[in-house]
């Protein structure tokens, strides 16, 4: 197949390609390198994508369109000339605490650029689209664990609402013009490359260099951590069944409360962590929880990575980027 994936130098972005590369796919990545988070990381995940693919950008496998989605003019010119099988369209602005700073930027980003690669398809209604959504669609939802039933009418961010957005306008083209479309709901996915404003990334750089970890709350908020494997995983099957229009959970279908998180990160760095003991946040939730009996029945999903093997890999990982030269 021919794949193209937006956001592809990301972090989720990344391995996916090289899952792709691995099973004999080719694969266009489109990726901005904005300012979000450094964009030297990005082309750090670049390089590790061509040592997979065994060629540089362009002369192997996998090739890189240097974009933004919102720029209609290129993307016209990008689907026109790429004859995509499929579209996996993780670009966004992600996060929920930034959203609350930016939300314009956020809706600009994620609702109008969504759309615009929704009128390519359009004019190409028989490839597939996968659209990266998110748990935080489920707002502040207490009745766990979370189905793709449930009512999600009330988020508490705009990046949440922004993420309904996208999973509404991809229904209203599916719709009009049978675009086979799939919405996976991501469930704080963590792993390698993880972005470095993300809680685990920022809480095994603190601990490791002796810094106080910004603890928000009492420690009983409650996460479905998601090893970023298993959410490659469920991408991937989701690509190939890809038919009529669904919304999937992506997660491990297990929670694990700050406090429990804090101390695997200690145990998995051997240093005990020291805690700034905070108020809670606005647009934080109190629990995320993913029902995954759906993914699990129509794409063959089985997410096994425990939090505690997922943080040891990642500790792992982080000690080899940042060894001393």
């Amino acid at each position: 197949m021919k794949i193209l994936v937006t956001g592809g130098a990301g972090f989720i972005g990344s391995h996916l390609v090289e899952a792709l590369v691995k099973r004999g796919d080719e694969v266009v990545i489109l990726d901005s390198f904005n300012e979000f988070y450094d964009p030297a990381i990005k082309r750090g995940n670049l390089a590790a994508i061509e040592a997979t693919a065994g060629a540089p950008m362009g002369k192997g496998p996998v090739s890189l369109v240097e974009g933004d989605i919102r720029d209609a003019d290129l993307m016209g010119d990008l689907f026109e000339r790429g004859a995509f099988d499929a579209v996996v369209h993780l670009a966004a602005m992600a996060g929920v605490r930034p959203s609350l700073e930016d939300p314009l930027h956020y809706q600009d980003v994620n609702v109008r650029g969504t759309t615009i690669l929704l009128e390519e398809l359009r004019k190409r209604p028989k490839t597939r689209f996968v659209f990266a959504s998110s748990s935080s669609v489920y707002g502040g939802n207490t009745n766990v664990p979370f189905t793709e039933a449930d009512d999600v009418h009330n988020p508490v961010s705009p990046y949440a609402a922004t993420k309904r957005a996208g999973e509404l306008l991809c229904y209203t083209f599916h719709h009009l013009y049978g675009i086979p479309t799939a919405c996976l709901r991501f469930f704080t996915v963590f792993g390698p490359r993880q972005r470095p404003e993300m809680a685990i990334h920022k809480f095994v750089r603190m601990t490791l260099n002796g810094e106080p970890l910004p603890f928000f709350g009492d420690g009983t908020t409650r996460r479905d951590y998601t090893y970023v494997d298993d959410i490659i995983d469920g991408v991937v099957r989701s690509i190939d069944r890809c038919e009529g229009y669904e919304i999937y959970n992506l997660g491990e279908s297990r929670t694990t409360s700050l406090k429990e998180l804090v101390g695997l990160i200690g145990e998995a760095c051997g240093v005990e962590p020291v805690l700034d003991t905070q108020g809670m946040q606005p647009g934080d939730v109190l629990v995320t929880y993913a029902d995954v009996t759906k993914a699990r029945e129509k794409l063959g999903y089985d997410p096994h990575t425990t939090v505690a093997e997922g943080l040891e890999r990642f500790v792992a990982w982080y000690r080899s980027e940042t060894r001393p030269a």
